[in-house]
């Protein structure tokens, strides 16, 4: 298919009121959606490139245009890229809030000459063995691990290592195929399980090769960063073993400034040993008795409604920095926060087709709430999947603390009333990245 293949006209696509902003692909919801705002407000054209344009509903309700190509051929990236910059308004940045296209998008962009963080870079870091491998040899405090190809392997390393372990794949996002295995037995079911997936949740192939991991212990936070500053660190809140799936955040995390410091300082030399540090990263670790633990070193914008929370509690826009950034712009100037926020999803207790979404508007008029969105739809087929895509609807509050904002929260989510129907057979899942 031709890079221009399946545009979708609109009266958008026409106004001649600022370059391109090429989006390649993006998440379904949320920070997808703010990118193409944020982009508009600074006077850009977003268009987005994806394979599939029905995954991205807002796109449509947004009136942003399309461009319907292989997204996961660089050629045809690259042309579709090239064919923009030819355009009389120009193509200003390239850019993807999707963890999966990242690396391709700044990869093109350097291509054409465009700012761009080292897209080899983020390849080599999206990747968990690899970047487990340096970050360890940097003196990074990482979990024990082994990456294996074989179930035989997975149970060797578990036993080396120690119960419990946690198996995941060696690339991915939003937790999907994360479990804690606390015995041989449930190994070998996990790795059975991974190892026989050929595709991820989008459909792209990816490798036999998982992690085995010891498990760590002890609260986990995020810290979020722009070049090489750490603009806050964020509490996270995960459902129950042996699965973790997000169930809400805290902006910024209710700790000590120093545990704070140590969590920071901890996320930048990671990102450092990495060979990262340009534009937005998100870093997840644990706080153990022993002192901070990297998880996992995300080379992008958080999601799940994060750079939402850290604007309304701080006043810091990562969604415009990451824009500006990648286009060569100026800096924007922080606003007031509110001081916190908290971020609440709404998960999935069962399995159905979503017979109606309700309570929307009541949850937006709650106290200090300042988002809600839907990760689903009626006529949408709901599936437990123990990962992000669990998360049938999200609200962020602000308050004047931690409690205070977490409460709106959880309140505010109480009101959403999804109704399922009969059980899910086949059909449509509620989102993904």
């Amino acid at each position: 298919m031709s890079a221009t293949a399946g545009q979708h006209d609109g009266a958008d696509e026409r106004r001649p009121d600022g370059p391109w902003f090429a989006l390649l692909e993006s998440n379904t919801t949320g920070t997808g959606r703010e990118f193409c705002a944020a982009a508009r407000a600074r006077g850009l054209r977003p268009v987005l490139l994806t394979r599939d344009p029905d995954r991205y509903p807002y796109a449509t309700e947004d009136r942003i245009p399309t461009r319907v190509l292989d997204t996961a051929d660089p050629d045809a990236v690259l042309a579709c890229c090239a064919e923009l910059a030819e355009d009389a308004a120009g193509l200003a940045g390239i850019a993807s809030s999707s963890e999966y296209f990242v690396a391709p998008a700044a990869r093109t962009a350097r291509k054409l000459g465009l700012p761009a963080a080292d897209g080899d870079a983020i390849a080599r870091c999206r990747d968990k063995e690899h970047q487990r491998t340096a970050l360890a040899a940097a003196g990074v405090a990482v979990p024990a691990f082994a990456a294996v190809t074989e179930v035989s392997e997975a149970v060797r390393a578990a036993d080396a290592i120690g119960h419990p372990v946690v198996l995941k794949p060696v690339s991915g996002s939003g937790s999907v195929g994360v479990r804690l295995c606390r015995d041989g037995a449930e190994v070998r079911a996990w790795a059975a399980e991974l190892l026989a997936r050929a595709t991820d949740e989008r459909g792209a192939p990816v490798a036999a090769r998982i992690l085995v991991e010891a498990a760590v212990h002890g609260p986990e936070f995020s810290v979020e960063t722009f070049d090489d500053t750490v603009v806050t660190v964020v509490a996270k809140h995960t459902g129950a073993e042996p699965y973790f799936v997000e169930t809400g955040h805290d902006v910024p995390a209710p700790v000590p400034d120093a545990t704070a410091a140590a969590l920071g300082d901890t996320a930048l030399r990671a990102l450092a040993a990495l060979g990262l540090g340009w534009g937005a990263a998100h870093t997840e670790l644990r706080l153990t008795e022993a002192g901070p633990v990297v998880i996992e070193v995300n080379p992008r914008l958080a999601g799940g409604m994060i750079p939402v929370a850290v604007r309304a509690a701080l006043g810091t826009d990562l969604v415009d920095a990451v824009i500006a950034r990648v286009a060569g712009l100026p800096a924007g100037p922080s606003a007031g926060g509110a001081g916190h926020a908290a971020i609440r999803f709404l998960p999935a207790d069962r399995e159905g087709v979503v017979a109606r979404v309700g309570g929307l508007p009541d949850a937006a008029a709650a106290p200090g709430v300042v988002a809600v969105t839907s990760g689903t739809a009626e006529g949408r087929t709901v599936r437990i999947t123990h990962s992000f895509q669990d998360r049938l609807a999200c609200v962020v509050a602000t308050g004047t603390d931690a409690d205070e904002a977490a409460q709106r929260a959880v309140t505010a989510a109480r009101l959403i009333r999804i109704e399922l129907a009969e059980p899910a057979t086949l059909g449509r899942g509620v989102g993904g990245r």
